[in-house]
């Protein structure tokens, strides 16, 4: 089911449902592992039920889980269990996103796991995490967002709190989640042994706070939203056009008076409070004013071709639909294709990861129906005890 990577031969014993383990196994199965994806008899997976829906079936669920095999078992039933025992015996990884302790109470935690099978890899993402005092919480995405500090650095100074627009606290804990993961397959290389992953939710949103953490512990003072604009480089910003808003990023001198230059005005890189970038970004509102009544006299597109001449960096603020259709988006094969039976032709992000070694497809396997490899599943199980 998988496509061919580095990861092919790879098993992934997929225990987690809605986004951030979905989103790693995701990931996982974009490098060539094979993704056995274990449902919950009773619905599956939260995210079958998530909207947008394409002829009664979750385009979210299909985003996220395209190319796995889906096995329903319910791990309180022991005829279940045997079943679940079976996959993790020849299994290399295994992705839970469950509350802390919650594998412990089914008897399949990582103590128990790891003295059975030595080899297994053991990835567990959670909102804090499998020690520390909030251990116990539940956390979702949001929760996380504002817990960490990304949600007092986004929005518009004196705006209301503002969430960023897709779910970072769900999918950067999936990707360190897969980064973990295959550090911890190249560990067992030469280790020969398993071992633990423990990813939590709130830790990645502190580990993606970039320069904010070394702001305040500079000066003190906790850092707060800075609309569009970097909070320590200038010009880095949204522009007004006289159409519009655009995107200008002269991060250094040298682009900066390039960008002076070629809005005829030269009179800028002179101006002294503009001379370096800490005192272009201590008075950048008197920058922009500057920069905007200069750009105010041609709109966006005329703005982008002279900038980007003049090796400017610049682009233009898109919408998903202009995303899509962009061509260099287009290029790098960044749209993928899914065919399903029952939805048709579904459209996803593809994987940004280009390896020289191996094809990048512009299909992708559809994402599976509850149980749908339970027979053929069930059929390699019993081949492979027969042959022990």
């Amino acid at each position: 089911m998988s496509v061919e990577g580095p990861l092919s031969g790879i098993t992934v014993v997929d225990l987690s449902r809605v986004l951030a383990g979905p989103y790693c196994t995701m990931v996982m199965g974009d490098m060539g592992a094979r993704v056995i994806k274990v449902e919950n008899p009773s619905g599956g997976d939260d995210a079958r039920q998530f909207g947008p829906f394409v002829k009664e079936k979750s385009a979210y669920f299909m985003s996220l889980n395209r190319g796995k095999e889906s096995i329903a078992l319910n791990l309180k039933d022991d005829a279940d269990r045997v079943i679940f025992d079976d996959l993790l015996e020849t299994a290399d990884v295994l992705v839970e996103n469950y509350r802390p302790g919650t594998m412990e109470k089914l008897g399949y935690g990582w103590e128990v796991l790891h003295e059975k099978y030595p080899r297994l890899i053991y990835a567990a993402t959670s909102g804090f995490g499998h020690s520390g005092p909030y251990s116990s919480r539940p956390a979702y995405d949001m929760v996380v967002q504002a817990m960490g500090g990304i949600m007092s650095l986004t929005g518009h100074e004196g705006g209301p709190p503002t969430r960023v627009g897709s779910s970072i606290g769900d999918i950067t804990a999936g990707l360190f989640t897969a980064i973990g993961i295959n550090a911890a397959l190249y560990h067992r290389q030469s280790s020969g042994e398993g071992i633990k992953v423990d990813v939590a939710m709130l830790d990645c949103q502190v580990a993606i706070l970039e320069n904010a953490i070394a702001r305040y512990a500079a000066t003190g003072v906790s850092p707060g939203p800075s609309g569009s604009r970097h909070p320590s480089i200038a010009p880095f910003d949204a522009y007004h056009a006289s159409d519009g808003y655009f995107i200008i990023a002269a991060g250094n001198d040298t682009l900066f008076k390039t960008l002076c230059e070629t809005l005829d005005r030269p009179d800028l890189t002179d101006n002294s409070l503009f001379i370096t970038n800490d005192l272009r970004n201590e008075h950048q509102t008197a920058l922009k004013t500057e920069l905007e009544a200069s750009l105010a006299s041609q709109p966006v597109a005329h703005w982008l071709v002279l900038l980007g001449d003049k090796g400017i960096p610049s682009g233009p603020i898109n919408d998903v639909a202009q995303v899509m259709s962009d061509d260099q988006v287009a290029a790098r094969n960044m749209v993928v294709t899914a065919i399903d039976a029952e939805a048709g032709r579904l459209k996803m992000a593809g994987n940004p990861v280009k390896l020289s070694a191996f094809a990048d497809s512009d299909t992708r396997e559809a994402a599976p129906n509850l149980d749908q490899h339970r027979e053929a599943i069930l059929a390699e199980l019993d081949k492979a005890s027969s042959t022990d």
